[in-house]
């Protein structure tokens, strides 16, 4: 379909839908199988995914999609596991995914432990609820016996968190310049709809110097006054209230002893807006206050030996698509569908941020239940009412992809 879609266009669709005995079905079962969607949350939780060491999961993972019948099922090069639910072959290509990484180190003990029928776990949630979540609309599907007329890919990317910098998904779409739509299932809130792209670029900014005695090299250019005065000149930066447009120095490092001068020092930078301007121009500040701070070292004591070292590790591009886009109204029905309110958002920083910056309809949506603790090893899952989670995917994507004999595909091919 055109992406001019009318409300009243979709509102048909969906009202076909919901009365179709397959899709009833597919939303008995789900509600059905809750049990088997915690069971499978708790074991993906107790296998640990930290950044860039997500292996040992996302083979189970492709497991698990081997095993609920998925075609092409393969582990890429950068670590993503996808397989294929065909369609009709007439339609559009939907990726559905959520991220196997989480952001705790190796070691971390990620042992679930049940208490009031609140699941407890560093990363129970983030995003191994999406993962769960996932393998439930794919059984619902299979339960169901529905056919789509779009191609479905489901899978699990890795690198969403942190300084995985989006490398999953950057390279799944490199790689396959045929899909049509995206889908990320992650963050809290059945009915939460995320459809802007929160852009960030993150450095390491290390200065370097000779270093020396404290006393009897004074007047040595120092690495750490180099670095203090350039995060004294980035505090002092102004940025834009809309777009929001911000900054932060995260992390400081540098020195040996009290009573050295600092051969090095270094600290890790983040930049962020809604807005790919905005954050170009606040980008270009930064850099000239990094350079310009050891310049000033340089000239406090008439030397040039303090160098900086400028290293970005993080490149996010910010993603907006209008609030009436199709993807958008497709989402806001299936919630509606299920009984819920939808709500939109304020921008984020998702997987949905790279295909969106190419312009392909993507979105994120958020999973069933409650949540708190994320990021920290106090996370919390309560699961309870998390089928309308699913149910609200199974919708949308049944929407966007349409049911053979049934509902057109709203996602254009």
């Amino acid at each position: 379909m055109a992406d001019g879609l009318s409300g009243k266009e979709i509102k048909a669709v969906y009202e076909t839908l919901v009365k179709d005995p397959s899709v009833k079905k597919a939303l008995d079962f789900i509600h059905r199988d809750h049990e088997n969607t915690i069971a499978d949350q708790i074991a993906i939780t107790e296998i640990p995914a930290p950044p860039f060491k997500e292996q040992q999961r996302a083979e189970d993972f492709q497991r698990r999609l081997e095993e609920l019948g998925l075609e092409k099922v393969e582990m890429d090069a950068e670590g993503n596991v996808y397989g294929v639910r065909p369609g009709s072959g007439k339609g559009p290509k939907l990726f559905v995914s959520a991220h196997l990484d989480t952001v705790f180190p190796e070691g971390t003990d990620t042992s679930v432990r049940k208490e009031d029928g609140i699941l407890y776990a560093p990363g129970i949630g983030d995003d191994t609820r999406g993962l769960a979540e996932l393998l439930a609309v794919v059984r619902a599907l299979n339960e169901a016996g529905i056919e789509t007329v779009g191609d479905l890919v489901f899978g699990g990317t890795v690198g969403e968190e942190g300084a995985g910098d989006l490398r999953g998904v950057k390279a799944f779409f490199a790689e396959h310049r045929d899909i049509d739509g995206f889908l990320s299932l992650d963050g809290p809130g059945f009915n939460h709809i995320t459809y802007l792209g929160t852009g960030s670029f993150r450095y390491t900014i290390t200065y370097k110097g000779p270093g020396g005695h404290s006393f009897g090299d004074f007047g040595t250019p120092s690495a750490t006054h180099a670095l203090g005065r350039a995060i004294a000149a980035i505090a002092d930066l102004e940025t834009p209230e809309q777009p929001k447009t911000t900054f932060s120095v995260g992390e400081v490092k540098g020195g040996t002893s009290v009573n050295a001068i600092a051969q090095e020092a270094s600290m890790a930078v983040d930049l962020r807006s809604n807005d790919a301007a905005a954050l170009e121009e606040l980008d270009n500040k930064f850099l000239a206050i990094v350079e310009k701070a050891a310049e000033a070292e340089n000239a406090k004591w008439k030397d040039n030996r303090i160098t900086v070292d400028i290293k970005r590790f993080g490149n996010r591009s910010p993603g907006s698509q209008s609030a009436d886009a199709p993807i958008v109204q497709v989402t806001c029905a299936a919630v509606e569908a299920i009984g819920g309110i939808p709500k939109l958002e304020t921008p984020s920083s998702t997987d949905a941020n790279h295909p969106m910056s190419l312009g392909i309809p993507a979105i994120t949506i958020g999973l069933g239940g409650t949540f708190g603790g994320a990021h920290t090893l106090e996370e919390w899952h309560n699961p309870k009412d998390g089928h309308l989670g699913i149910q609200k995917s199974l919708m949308t994507i049944l929407g966007l992809a349409g049911v053979q004999n049934t509902s057109p595909a709203l996602l254009a091919k």
